[in-house]
């Protein structure tokens, strides 16, 4: 059970694909000018991870190593064209707001990288725990990136307006740079945090120790 929750957790701070691993960034970088779209990209991004790792842990003995990567590729891209027709079909805004982002979900580093180091690697229960907590990780990423970008560049969060009627606008956030600024902004704060998290770890080892 330890061992589950680590896994889950893993994927959530430590190493988090976004803050941490720093994979993935065409999609983070693309679509979250505003929150719904982030919540969007990373909930379909979130259903394939786990889809696929959970399949591909289930194949991991019987998928030829030889092939190993080709045939992760046709598993992932299986349930991205399901994911792809679903969000046509129930939400066709959102999946033009998405556009090719969506299919490139298939060459996502974050799933085809969980696939290959940790999926092909462990029993289903893993990596399904695994993908689980790198998918919610990866959606907290976007969402707060989305929120704060429409927050500030547009004064609204997933469409409804929370700025007061003089508010301004920063309409550099709803632009390509304004992702590099909210994400590099971010990476700050969380080194911050991280940091002094480990300080106070460090003080507690210590003062037990002594």
């Amino acid at each position: 059970m330890n061992r589950m929750i680590k896994d889950f957790l893993r994927g959530l701070w430590d190493e988090h694909p976004t803050f941490r691993i720093m994979i993935g960034m065409c999609p983070t970088l693309a679509v979250t000018t505003t929150a719904l779209n982030g919540l969007g990209m990373a909930a379909a991004t979130t259903f394939v991870l786990i889809c696929s790792s959970v399949l591909i842990s289930m194949l991991k003995r019987v998928i030829p190593a030889g092939v190993r990567i080709p045939a992760y590729i046709v598993v992932i891209a299986t349930f991205v064209t399901t994911v792809d027709y679903f969000m046509l079909a129930k939400s066709p805004e959102l999946h033009q707001a998405l556009g090719v982002f969506i299919p490139l979900i298939v060459v996502n580093c974050i799933i085809l990288g969980r696939a290959e180091a940790y999926a092909s690697k462990m029993p289903v229960h893993f990596a399904a725990i695994d993908a689980l907590g790198m998918g919610l990780g990866f959606t907290w990423a976007l969402t707060l990136i989305g929120a704060i970008r429409e927050l500030l560049g547009s004064g609204t969060v997933f469409g409804f307006a929370v700025m007061p009627d003089g508010f301004a606008p920063i309409k550099i956030l709803t632009s390509p740079p304004g992702a590099f600024i909210t994400l590099g902004v971010l990476l700050a704060l969380m080194n911050v945090v991280s940091d002094r998290i480990a300080q106070k770890t460090k003080a507690r080892q210590e003062k037990a120790a002594s």
